[in-house]
């Protein structure tokens, strides 16, 4: 059977809302996802968790006029109708296709991304095993991938690191089998911790080497000598503090999940704490890192 589907880009004030429009015109079925490879935090009581840039597609028979449903549409919506795209969608082995869509990702000079299903492209690399429908960062999203080169290029022999806002564990993982000794990773949803140790033992790391953490659960004293932190400008800066505090100095940090346009104000945060803070660049996404300094 042959489908259309109209597919929205919205935020968490407008997709609740193109939900319940969508159900009521007539779609057939509406789903929302990530549309920037962010991790979805455990709710608060009687909230919605929504990724901050979330695309929802509403499903539609074959014969719907689409004119008329847009104008519908409009008629719920109490503001002009976001960016939109209308698309048909023919029968198809859905899962063949969606294996389909994911290739091995060069990181860097050692370290490549490879889909639990595809054989490595270099046996010899560094080859981390991710089953991308596990959960949330699947190397794809150039934040992640900034992350990933970061990692390449540190000597991690021997190290703690810890990966505050793990997501399905991609960066903690790939510290460890680039010789990390131990990976504490944090997430404030019980998810994102399942997918991380899934993981984790999908590239043969032993459940001693990573510690995963609700963050009520960090300890007292939480110490590490490598921090990455993949998040969103807004936590990134309440945790600040928080992350700072658990480095010596000399230590290196990596935080993305960063728009161009709050960099400024993140280095401005974090200068409190930290030296020789770099700024780089992939797209409308940036990577900043540096080294603790002695406060």
């Amino acid at each position: 059977m042959t489908w259309l589907q109209l597919r929205l880009d919205a935020d968490p004030a407008t997709a609740s809302q193109l939900e319940d429009a969508l159900l009521e015109i007539g779609a057939a079925a509406v789903t929302m996802e990530d549309n920037a490879d962010q991790p979805v935090y455990e709710p608060g009581v009687g909230e919605t968790p929504v990724w901050q840039h979330t695309r929802v597609t509403g499903l539609f028979t074959a014969d719907t006029d689409m004119t008329a449903t847009l104008a519908e549409l409009q008629a719920y919506y109490d503001q002009a109708l976001p960016p939109l795209k209308i698309e048909i969608l023919e029968d198809r082995d859905w899962i063949r296709e969606w294996m389909d869509t994911y290739h091995p990702i060069q990181c860097g000079e050692r370290l490549w991304i490879c889909p639990s299903w595809r054989e490595p492209v270099d046996p010899n690399a560094v080859n981390l095993l991710l089953d991308p429908g596990l959960a949330f960062g699947t190397g794809t999203h150039p934040t992640t991938w900034l992350c990933m080169q970061w990692l390449d290029q540190q000597d991690l022999a021997g190290l703690t690191v810890i990966d505050y806002g793990c997501g399905s564990g991609i960066l903690g993982i790939a510290a460890l089998l680039l010789g990390a000794e131990k990976v504490i990773a944090v997430d404030n949803d019980p998810q994102a911790l399942l997918a991380t140790r899934d993981n984790a033992r999908r590239n043969n790391i032993d459940d001693t080497r990573i510690d995963c953490l609700l963050p009520e659960q960090i300890p007292n004293g939480l110490h590490g000598d490598v921090m990455v932190a993949n998040i969103l400008a807004g936590p990134l800066i309440s945790l600040a503090p928080t992350l700072a505090a658990t480095l010596d100095a000399g230590s290196p940090i990596c935080l993305s999940g960063i728009l161009q346009t709050q960099a400024d104000e993140l280095m401005s945060c974090y200068k409190q704490w930290f030296n020789e803070l770099n700024l780089t660049q992939k797209e409308e996404w940036v990577r900043i890192s540096g080294n603790k300094n002695n406060s």
